[in-house]
Protein backbone atom coordinates (compact mmCIF):
# COMPACT_ATOMS: atom_id res chain seq x y z
CA UNK A 1 0.00 0.00 0.00
CA UNK A 2 0.86 3.67 -0.60
CA UNK A 3 0.63 5.63 2.47
CA UNK A 4 0.02 9.48 2.66
CA UNK A 5 1.44 11.09 5.77
CA UNK A 6 1.54 14.77 6.50
CA UNK A 7 1.27 17.23 9.73
CA UNK A 8 1.81 20.77 10.67
CA UNK A 9 5.13 21.94 12.53
CA UNK A 10 3.54 20.58 15.81
CA UNK A 11 3.26 16.79 14.06
CA UNK A 12 6.51 17.19 12.30
CA UNK A 13 8.70 15.19 14.65
CA UNK A 14 6.25 12.30 15.35
CA UNK A 15 5.40 12.33 11.27
CA UNK A 16 9.30 11.53 10.32
CA UNK A 17 9.45 8.87 13.02
CA UNK A 18 5.86 7.12 11.69
CA UNK A 19 7.55 7.67 7.97
CA UNK A 20 10.71 6.24 9.26
CA UNK A 21 8.98 3.43 11.08
CA UNK A 22 6.49 2.85 7.67
CA UNK A 23 9.37 2.39 5.24
CA UNK A 24 11.20 0.44 7.92
CA UNK A 25 8.83 -2.46 9.46
CA UNK A 26 6.04 -2.96 6.71
CA UNK A 27 5.94 -3.73 2.88
CA UNK A 28 3.87 -0.20 2.76
CA UNK A 29 5.55 3.16 0.88
CA UNK A 30 5.13 6.89 2.09
CA UNK A 31 4.55 9.67 0.35
CA UNK A 32 4.84 12.31 2.64
CA UNK A 33 2.63 15.67 2.09
CA UNK A 34 4.96 18.26 4.55
CA UNK A 35 5.41 19.46 6.85
CA UNK A 36 8.86 19.27 5.84
CA UNK A 37 10.46 20.93 8.78
CA UNK A 38 9.48 22.58 12.27
CA UNK A 39 8.64 26.09 10.76
CA UNK A 40 5.29 26.73 11.02
CA UNK A 41 2.83 25.42 8.69
CA UNK A 42 -0.99 25.65 8.78
CA UNK A 43 -2.49 22.44 8.80
CA UNK A 44 -5.04 22.70 6.61
CA UNK A 45 -3.83 22.79 3.69
CA UNK A 46 -1.66 19.35 4.76
CA UNK A 47 -4.59 17.51 5.58
CA UNK A 48 -6.52 18.85 2.44
CA UNK A 49 -3.66 17.40 0.26
CA UNK A 50 -3.86 14.14 1.98
CA UNK A 51 -7.23 13.68 1.66
CA UNK A 52 -7.14 14.76 -2.06
CA UNK A 53 -4.70 11.97 -2.72
CA UNK A 54 -6.72 9.68 -1.08
CA UNK A 55 -9.77 11.07 -2.81
CA UNK A 56 -7.75 10.22 -6.22
CA UNK A 57 -6.57 6.92 -5.29
CA UNK A 58 -2.61 8.30 -5.70
CA UNK A 59 -2.20 6.90 -2.14
CA UNK A 60 -4.37 4.19 -0.42
CA UNK A 61 -4.56 5.15 3.05
CA UNK A 62 -3.74 8.28 4.96
CA UNK A 63 -2.07 9.35 8.97
CA UNK A 64 -1.98 13.21 9.35
CA UNK A 65 -0.60 14.36 12.66
CA UNK A 66 -0.85 17.63 14.41
CA UNK A 67 -0.95 18.49 18.12
CA UNK A 68 -4.03 17.08 19.01
CA UNK A 69 -4.91 15.32 15.73
CA UNK A 70 -8.32 17.15 16.05
CA UNK A 71 -7.62 19.96 13.92
CA UNK A 72 -6.19 17.56 10.84
CA UNK A 73 -9.38 15.00 11.16
CA UNK A 74 -11.83 17.86 10.77
CA UNK A 75 -9.94 19.37 7.98
CA UNK A 76 -9.71 16.03 6.22
CA UNK A 77 -13.43 15.02 6.77
CA UNK A 78 -14.04 18.25 4.75
CA UNK A 79 -13.15 16.62 1.90
CA UNK A 80 -16.23 15.12 0.01
CA UNK A 81 -15.76 11.28 0.61
CA UNK A 82 -13.21 11.14 3.11
CA UNK A 83 -13.66 9.72 6.75
CA UNK A 84 -10.65 10.66 8.86
CA UNK A 85 -10.53 9.39 12.10
CA UNK A 86 -8.48 10.77 15.48
CA UNK A 87 -7.20 7.82 17.06
CA UNK A 88 -4.83 7.45 20.14
CA UNK A 89 -5.02 3.59 21.08
CA UNK A 90 -4.68 0.49 18.79
CA UNK A 91 -8.56 -0.98 19.40
CA UNK A 92 -9.53 2.50 17.56
CA UNK A 93 -7.28 2.43 15.20
CA UNK A 94 -8.84 -0.94 13.94
CA UNK A 95 -12.15 0.07 14.48
CA UNK A 96 -11.45 2.79 12.08
CA UNK A 97 -10.93 0.60 9.38
CA UNK A 98 -13.00 -2.13 10.20
CA UNK A 99 -16.33 -0.45 11.09
CA UNK A 100 -15.86 2.95 9.19
CA UNK A 101 -13.87 2.11 6.45
CA UNK A 102 -11.83 5.35 7.57
CA UNK A 103 -9.47 6.19 4.80
CA UNK A 104 -7.30 8.52 6.96
CA UNK A 105 -6.11 8.16 10.42
CA UNK A 106 -5.39 11.46 12.45
CA UNK A 107 -2.89 11.72 15.73
CA UNK A 108 -1.54 14.43 18.15
CA UNK A 109 1.80 14.46 18.58
CA UNK A 110 0.82 16.49 22.17
CA UNK A 111 -1.29 13.19 23.39
CA UNK A 112 0.86 10.49 22.28
CA UNK A 113 4.47 9.46 22.44
CA UNK A 114 6.25 7.62 19.61
CA UNK A 115 5.77 4.38 20.64
CA UNK A 116 2.21 4.23 21.06
CA UNK A 117 1.87 5.67 17.99
CA UNK A 118 3.96 3.47 16.35
CA UNK A 119 1.41 0.53 17.33
CA UNK A 120 -1.47 2.93 16.64
CA UNK A 121 -0.52 3.19 12.77
CA UNK A 122 0.49 -0.45 12.84
CA UNK A 123 -2.83 -1.65 13.94
CA UNK A 124 -4.09 0.48 11.76
CA UNK A 125 -2.66 -0.50 8.39
CA UNK A 126 -2.82 -4.37 9.75
CA UNK A 127 -6.79 -4.57 8.88
CA UNK A 128 -8.63 -4.31 5.62
CA UNK A 129 -12.05 -3.19 5.13
CA UNK A 130 -14.57 -6.23 4.67
CA UNK A 131 -17.72 -4.20 5.16
CA UNK A 132 -18.43 -4.10 8.82
CA UNK A 133 -21.19 -1.52 9.37
CA UNK A 134 -21.84 -1.14 5.66
CA UNK A 135 -25.28 0.01 6.35
CA UNK A 136 -23.94 2.93 8.57
CA UNK A 137 -21.02 3.88 6.23
CA UNK A 138 -23.94 4.11 3.49
CA UNK A 139 -25.98 6.60 5.67
CA UNK A 140 -22.75 8.88 6.28
CA UNK A 141 -22.56 8.40 2.58
CA UNK A 142 -25.97 9.06 1.88
CA UNK A 143 -25.97 12.71 3.64
CA UNK A 144 -23.08 13.68 2.41
CA UNK A 145 -24.76 13.10 -1.01
CA UNK A 146 -27.31 15.26 -0.19
CA UNK A 147 -25.28 17.75 0.86
CA UNK A 148 -23.34 18.02 -2.16
CA UNK A 149 -26.44 17.76 -4.42
CA UNK A 150 -28.46 20.74 -2.67
CA UNK A 151 -25.33 23.04 -2.71
CA UNK A 152 -25.10 22.00 -6.72
CA UNK A 153 -28.61 22.73 -7.01
CA UNK A 154 -28.43 26.05 -4.71
CA UNK A 155 -24.92 27.17 -7.06
CA UNK A 156 -26.82 26.83 -10.07
CA UNK A 157 -29.96 28.40 -9.17
CA UNK A 158 -28.04 31.59 -7.48
CA UNK A 159 -25.67 31.98 -11.16
CA UNK A 160 -28.99 31.83 -13.47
Amino acid sequence: MKIGIGGDHHGYGLKETLKKFIEESTDHETVDFGAHSSDAVDYPGVAFEVAEAVSEDKVDRGVLICGTGLGVAIAANKYPGIRAATTHDTYSAERAQLSNNAQIITLGAQVIGPEAAKKVVEAYLNVEWSGGSQRKVDQIVDKESQFLDQNFKDAAKSSC
